[in-house]
């Protein structure tokens, strides 16, 4: 039984999230349907990681374990045709091989948040950037991340919802910077607790409109304390990104 990892592509506007739940719309449900209308197989598939209603995705890692032993452009084109209208797409289909796994063998995920900074609004990205008029300090925020890159106790950027056993865990990556009217901010851990990327998203923002200091984000993680989190950033504007193995 060939394993096939699927690499995916979708605007999670219109889901209430990436991971099944039942008779409400989601990527993975969407997904598995293609799969059954492709070959007729019933399947779970496993995912790099979940992501919440209304979040994107540019890098989505999936595998589906399939009974046949089709060609790798069949299984991504046939999906893809399955998958119309929906706005999800099967960038690549391979074979990995050996005991490969899409979640259990993640190194590290990655994800970009996008800001629009200025005064009108979106029009072409409306749905995908979180839209701040006032202006943000990018230099200040990138400086003041880095004091949550490392092994912390993310408790205060952590959904109270966090079904994770623990909130211990290692940001490998916290980089700002601006692009025209856009602030983006990227991070990479090997795994993030429920809605952290959000959360810090937020109380950096609130260093780059001026009223939190890199000090105040720094006594705000140690606070450990989910009340001193700043306002979490909406869903809109983040995109899981990538992940590495």
């Amino acid at each position: 039984m060939p394993r096939y990892r699927l690499t995916v592509e979708y605007d999670g506007g219109p889901y209430k999230g990436f991971q099944a739940q039942g008779e409400l719309p989601t990527v993975q449900a969407s997904i598995e349907r293609a799969v059954k209308a492709f070959c007729g197989q019933a399947l779970r598939l496993q995912a790099a990681g979940r992501t919440d209603t209304g979040v994107h995705a540019t890098g989505q890692v999936v595998h589906v374990d399939l009974e046949k032993d089709w060609p790798c452009e069949v299984v991504r084109d046939a999906l893809n045709a399955h998958l119309v209208p929906e706005p999800i797409s099967i960038l690549s289909a391979d074979i990995p091989g050996g005991d490969w796994h899409a979640r259990f063998s993640a190194k590290a995920r990655r994800y970009l948040y996008r800001i629009l900074n200025r005064k009108s609004p979106p029009a072409l990205d409306q749905g995908r950037v979180w839209h701040v008029k006032k202006p943000l300090d990018a230099d200040a925020m990138h400086a003041a991340a880095q004091v949550l890159v490392g092994h912390h106790d993310f408790t205060t950027f952590r959904d109270l919802q966090c079904q994770a056993k623990s909130p211990m865990k290692t940001l490998d990556l916290a980089a700002v910077r601006r692009e025209g009217d856009y602030v983006l901010l990227e991070f990479a851990s090997r795994s993030f607790l429920h809605r952290q990327v959000r959360s810090m998203a937020g109380s950096l923002a609130e260093v780059g409109v001026g009223r939190w200091s890199a000090e105040d984000l720094k006594a705000a993680l140690e606070a450990r304390d989910r009340r001193a989190c700043g306002p979490v950033a909406p869903a809109d504007g983040l995109f899981f990104t990538g992940v590495s193995y």
